[in-house]
């Protein structure tokens, strides 16, 4: 892959997208890191890192900031953790999401998923086992499962992509560069995985695409 690669990371705030750019970075590539807030993460400006701003909601923002790049992904979250409650959580965050980067023009849009609704052993979705999921995190649940939705009925579509890790994602494993993949099914809850393995699958189905306009897990 050659380093005119660009590849746009939309959250590149959070572990997930931090973690995206640093390994885009050391393949070569140039990244475009978008952001919110532009004063809260200056220190994400680097060589080869474009730090803007732009909310992944925004159709008119993601058009603008979508040419010239192969790849984008999605890697933003509305809450930065369960703590902050879901009292103001659109439901239609991740539909919009979807919306917004199916629209923009990029040619391999990819999602970070969620485990909540890979499917158990029974065949349900994981969201749907109190004893596995905590009711008070329904909401959050619901709304990405919604994004899913939306990209699995867009027609046409571009070659979408959604990549969803187990629920034990650790941001203080190391990389390994190894990694497997599945379809709908969630992995055993003490599989341990870590963000920067999560950012080598999501960089190599941007560079060599395996799985197309599907939801795949990856652990």
């Amino acid at each position: 892959m050659t380093t005119d690669f660009s590849i746009l990371v939309v959250g590149a705030g959070g572990r997930a997208g931090r973690a995206v750019t640093a390994e885009a970075r050391a393949r070569g590539h140039q990244v475009t890191a978008v952001v919110r807030d532009l004063g809260r993460h200056r220190h994400l400006a680097a060589d080869g890192v474009e730090l803007v701003a732009g909310d992944v909601t925004d159709a008119g923002r993601m058009a603008e900031l979508a040419p010239g790049h192969a790849a984008a992904v999605h890697a933003v979250s509305p809450f930065s953790g369960p703590e902050q409650g879901f009292a103001g959580l659109d439901p239609e965050f991740f539909v919009k999401a979807a919306d917004a980067l199916l629209g923009s023009g990029v040619p391999r849009p990819l999602f970070i998923g969620l485990a909540a609704n890979l499917l158990d052993a029974t065949g349900r979705p994981v969201m749907e086992d109190p004893s596995r999921f905590p009711a008070f995190i329904l909401p959050f649940a619901r709304a990405h499962t919604a994004g899913l939705d939306r990209l699995r009925a867009a027609d046409p579509a571009p070659d979408w992509l959604m990549l969803t890790p187990p629920a034990g994602l650790d941001a203080t494993l190391p990389r390994t560069g190894r990694y497997r993949t599945g379809g709908d099914t969630a992995p055993p809850d003490d599989v341990p995985f870590s963000y920067a393995d999560l950012a080598v699958a999501v960089l190599d189905e941007a560079e060599r695409p395996r799985h197309h306009r599907t939801r795949i897990s990856v652990f």
